[in-house]
């Protein structure tokens, strides 16, 4: 796929999608945010990609918002604005619940919506120069589309702090609240990405895509009779299917599951 903002490369059976735009510390504008989401809608539908990696070209990771299309957006008319601002929640959903493992490869600089792409994939990698923040109010905005994606991930409390003040997180404080899961000097950032990715990639796809939804459905959920049937139905369906059933006759007899490709099935 030919983009004017991204580059999309694939090695093996890994995907990696480059935010582009790096003499604007890859923010974004309508256009990032229609390529975005045309590739993510892409890579939903390839078999043959098991894990999604989300990475920034140049200094950053991505600084969010071009700040001169989010004026533009906020003279347009009440319909334009609301819509413009739909393509942003729909391609941070469309990232959220893409069926594939996803990995932010975050350096440098993500704030605002940046912060909001890192929380919305399923693990953030940092290294130690990267700096996170919700800054919308210091512009007089609200973190409104990335807000489900980083509570999620940091939790109400420690966004009722970082929502109203925009200070600068820290990639130590980002760790200890929940948004990085690896902290890592950026000599070593691609090295520990990968030791990620070799650990998903022992995983069943289909028991992956199965794991996010079930996620996705205990999440914020009360623990009683009705989710209880949900969890016992959803395990039920997963392990009548052909890849839990590969999987397990695999583990008995000793041998590695057929979605575990050697490295020169891999080529």
């Amino acid at each position: 796929m030919d983009f004017q903002y991204l580059k999309l490369e694939f090695k093996a059976q890994v995907a990696t999608i480059w935010l582009n735009r790096p003499e604007l510390h890859n923010a974004f504008n309508s256009t990032v945010i229609e390529e975005l989401h045309a590739c993510l809608e892409h890579l939903q539908d390839r078999d043959d990609v098991r894990v999604v990696i989300l990475a920034g070209r140049g200094k950053s990771f991505s600084a969010g918002a071009d700040l001169n299309w989010m004026k533009q957006a906020g003279m347009a008319s009440t319909e334009e604005n609301q819509a413009d601002a739909l393509k942003l929640a729909q391609m941070l959903q469309r990232l959220a619940t893409l069926k594939h493992p996803t990995i932010a490869r975050v350096h440098g600089l993500a704030l605002g919506g940046g912060m909001g792409l890192a929380a919305a994939c399923d693990i953030c990698i940092a290294s130690d120069n990267a700096q996170f923040a919700t800054s919308e109010v210091r512009l007089g905005l609200a973190p409104s589309t990335i807000s489900p994606y980083v509570i999620r991930a940091i939790g109400v409390r420690q966004a009722s702090r970082y929502f109203l003040t925009a200070e600068r997180i820290s990639v130590i404080q980002a760790h200890a609240i929940g948004l990085v899961h690896e902290r890592s000097t950026m000599d070593q950032l691609d090295s520990t990405v990968q030791k990620i990715v070799q650990s998903l990639l022992m995983g069943g796809p289909q028991a992956q895509a199965a794991s996010k939804q079930l996620i996705a459905m205990v999440e914020a959920e009360t623990i009683d009779a009705t989710l209880i049937h949900k969890t016992a139905q959803h395990i039920a369906e997963v392990r009548q299917g052909d890849e839990a059933k590969a999987g397990l006759t695999a583990f008995l007899n000793k041998h590695s599951p057929t979605w575990i490709k050697t490295t020169a099935e891999q080529e």
